[in-house]
């Protein structure tokens, strides 16, 4: 029978949602993509912009024509009652409840034995006992590297944020449930391991931080695995977490919400930083690591956000030299306190402003790969196509390999060397070592 475990949103959701998968595997199920006919869907919302909720309700109408459909996630929790209405093969799963989808394949197999139908053996399932870190995944479908979720919650009240309404307070894996997953998934053969949170900075963060936390992973792992973090909030990123960042195996990539640089505009939606306090902390992460790939997160059309405010934000990006830019147009979100915002930004400007904004990262990411050419990497093998094998270095470039070893499979880890970029060829060429 074919599952599927759609998801929207940020890494958390996407480690969430390969614990849910993995637990259907290891129960019988097979798990499918998108694009191959399930008999089960369940879809991971997200309700960071209402354009991912769009897409959510779109995806959920479409798998639900064909057969049950499970939605959760962060949408899910803040608009139950809206997206039962868009089909009667939809059921509703409250965040508060998605810990719950780890046990629901062991009840469904139970249920079709009993002569129950999938939607009926959904419907008939209650389990009261789960914890948001029950997702520990011995597997990963649609990923070749594993996630590891250590922090769920954030304790901030940024003012345009639903998150932290759907996530609730900041929450945190003890650390040595965290190193022995660690050493779980090392013992599986994964090369590297991806940890992820709502806010990962806000881990543990009255006490030993994440960087206490980086120290006792460091320790206790072996040389051949790479660690990698998901997003960073700079509020939280202290003297510790950077002198832990220096290791080896922690991996040149950090992606930053920067959000604006304009200190104006922070104070108006309730940033806990200031852009000096951030650029000092971008020269650190340049002495941890040499040249690493740094992404930041931009919303623009903040409200507050002026022509002065928005060219200080182009600017700093620019000097600043990040390598890519995800950036945002503002989506006021219910229940928060910028939703009906008396000084918003024209929808033109906001979106004329995205779209400088999107051909500035274009450039700098193509500055940055150039740079990369002739540089010694490491290669975690994804996937093969037309002959070819795939793979994402340490600084976080999907890559193409000229020449990979005969015994190459997905999550190997190889080295290589940058080719010259070639920006008509698609992805930057790594020549891998003999």
């Amino acid at each position: 029978m074919n599952v599927c475990v759609y998801t929207l949103g940020c890494r958390l959701n996407q480690c969430e949602s390969e614990a849910i998968a993995d637990s259907f595997s290891q129960e019988g199920f097979t798990i499918v993509g998108e694009r191959e006919q399930a008999d089960l869907y369940i879809v991971n919302t997200c309700t960071v912009t209402s354009k991912a909720e769009q897409k959510a309700r779109r995806m959920i109408r479409k798998f639900a024509s064909s057969a049950p459909t499970l939605a959760t996630g962060c949408y899910a929790q803040v608009n139950e009652e809206e997206l039962k209405t868009l089909s009667d093969q939809v059921i509703v799963v409250p965040l508060e409840k998605k810990a719950h989808l780890l046990k629901l394949a062991k009840h469904l197999k139970a249920s079709l034995v009993a002569g129950f139908d999938l939607k009926s053996g959904c419907l008939s399932f209650s389990d009261g006992t789960a914890s948001v870190f029950d997702y520990d995944a011995a597997s990963f479908s649609y990923h070749s590297r594993a996630y590891l979720k250590v922090q769920d919650g954030c304790d901030n009240e940024c003012s345009y944020c639903r998150v932290h309404i759907a996530r609730g307070k900041a929450v945190s894996l003890e650390s040595a449930t965290v190193v022995e997953r660690a050493l779980a998934l090392e013992a599986a053969g994964f090369s590297e391991i991806m940890l992820t949170g709502v806010n990962l900075t806000m881990y543990d963060h009255t006490r030993e931080g994440l960087g206490g936390l980086l120290e006792k992973l460091l320790a206790s792992l072996g040389g051949g695995i790479r660690l990698r973090l998901s997003s960073l909030e700079p509020d939280h990123i202290d003297d510790r977490l950077l002198k832990a960042l220096a290791d080896p195996r922690m991996q040149p990539h950090f992606h930053i919400p920067v959000q604006s640089a304009s200190n104006k505009v922070l104070a108006r939606v309730n940033r806990h930083y200031d852009i000096e306090g951030l650029s000092t902390i971008l020269d650190r992460l340049r002495e941890a690591k040499d040249d690493p790939f740094i992404a930041g997160d931009v919303i623009t059309g903040l409200p507050g956000e002026g022509e002065e405010e928005f060219e200080a934000t182009f600017r700093y990006f620019q000097d600043q030299k990040f390598a890519q830019m995800h950036v945002f147009p503002f989506s006021p979100r219910p229940d928060t306190p910028l939703f009906k915002a008396k000084d918003r930004v024209a929808e033109s400007v906001r979106d004329e402003r995205a779209k400088r904004l999107r051909d500035l990262s274009d450039e700098l990411f193509r500055a940055y790969v150039k740079r990369q050419s002739g540089k010694e990497t490491e290669v975690v093998l994804q996937n093969r196509k037309g002959g070819a094998w795939y793979g994402l270095t340490g600084n976080y470039l999907e890559v193409k390999l000229l020449n990979a070893p005969l015994f190459a499979r997905e999550g190997l880890l190889v080295q290589g060397h940058f080719a010259p970029y070639d920006e008509k060829g698609g992805k930057p060429l790594v020549l891998c070592h003999a």
